[in-house]
């Protein structure tokens, strides 16, 4: 099923704005944590995967290898 583009040009700038602020966070969080924990295979997939945070989520809440949440 093709995507609406008349759909998605219709989205609020300030939704458009949310997500984009919602995805970069958790990719910043999750890339310093996999390049301090020397995970370099976890913060290639960060980098080229965009899940809108989804994937960042899972690898800081299953995989990092620190203690603490941030």
């Amino acid at each position: 099923m093709p995507i609406n583009m008349t759909l998605l040009m219709n989205i609020p700038p300030i939704i458009w704005a949310a997500v984009i602020v919602w995805s970069l966070t958790w990719k910043g969080i999750a890339l310093w944590h996999a390049a301090r924990c020397t995970q370099r295979g976890w913060y290639i997939a960060l980098i080229l995967i965009n899940t809108l945070g989804i994937l960042e989520i899972i690898y800081l809440v299953f995989f990092k290898r620190s203690r603490y949440f941030l």
